[in-house]
């Protein structure tokens, strides 16, 4: 479990894998009593070190930056994503970030997935990094996001709960579990109707790994485009009258649709109270376009704003 399958194969290939002391390809059949030998590659020792990578800041004083954060960015370096991350960025740009018990991920006190974009707090002094840490425990750090999820929910609000923990029979992904997990709770309403897809506010009273992306799965809307937890397939199952629009929404998705929308939060220094919002990226506004043009437009169900 500690190896994925494509880095199996790589050593299969690389001649890492001996059968009987030679080294055989992936297609050799064992036979009984053969002893098999796996060689694990080497992991590279992983540093964070500054880069020079683009950064899109909507706040910065001395103790904290803001940062709207792309698709495709992973938040800080970690076995395969050695650097190019927004950590190796953060250091580039301010030099200094608070420690955080952990040399890869200074100034890092919540996160977001690699193709999930929006807003990061960054903590850059200790100070910061003590008071966002606590904020986020006692849920006073308020999270929204912005997610287009499959199927018609029940209701146009609710709570979705469930202990998360890793997956059993998948060791990538997290999910609701029975035992071992960890108490998440997720809140939704609905803002836009699509029939086949729905457009939701979320907020988070915990947060947890992947815990949008797994409590909407589990409730059976996961989200569209994830390649993980979703059910794009879906797209070949609707209304005959949907199918064209449907297909068209998965293939510019390319990644899940979450947005981290807006981003609240106290000053550590001067206790003032701080409300952050980034607008709707390129690939969702193009998604949420498509969706939004047919014969009598969207069925709108809450007051939504692109940069809510």
């Amino acid at each position: 479990p500690d190896f994925s399958r494509s880095q199996i194969q790589q050593a299969l290939a690389a001649g890492g894998v001996e059968v009987a002391g030679r080294s055989r390809p992936k297609s050799h059949r064992l036979s009984a009593g053969d002893r098999v030998r796996f060689r694990p590659p080497p992991v590279p020792e992983l540093a964070a070190v500054p880069q020079d990578l683009p950064l899109s800041i909507l706040h910065e004083d001395e103790d904290l930056l803001v940062v709207d954060k792309p698709a495709g960015l992973v938040v800080h370096p970690a076995p395969g994503h050695p650097d190019r991350t927004l950590v190796n960025a953060l250091l580039h740009h301010c030099r200094r970030l608070a420690s955080s018990g952990d040399d890869l991920r200074p100034g890092i006190v919540h996160r977001l997935d690699r193709d999930t974009t929006g807003l990061i707090a960054v903590a850059l002094t200790g100070v910061a990094h003590r008071s966002l840490t606590e904020q986020l425990a006692t849920r006073r750090l308020g999270r929204r996001y912005l997610a287009l999820s499959w199927g018609r929910w029940s209701e146009a609000a609710g709570t979705v709960s469930g202990p998360i923990g890793r997956s059993p029979r998948h060791r990538q992904q997290m999910a609701v579990v029975s035992e071992g997990g960890r108490p998440a709770e997720t809140r939704y309403q609905v803002e836009e109707d699509f029939d086949f897809v729905q457009l939701c506010r979320v907020s988070l009273a915990t947060g947890r790994t992947h815990q949008i992306r797994v409590h909407f799965a589990s409730s059976g809307h996961p989200i569209v485009g994830d390649a993980l937890y979703g059910e794009d397939r879906r797209a070949r199952n609707v209304r005959p009258i949907e199918k064209q629009q449907a297909a068209r929404m998965v293939r510019l998705a390319g990644r899940q649709m979450l947005h981290a929308a807006g981003l609240t939060l106290v000053h550590p220094r001067s206790g003032e109270s701080l409300t952050f919002s980034a607008p709707l990226p390129a690939d969702m506004t193009e998604v949420l376009a498509v969706l939004r043009d047919r014969p009598g437009g969207p069925g709108s169900v809450g007051g939504f704003s692109d940069g809510a």
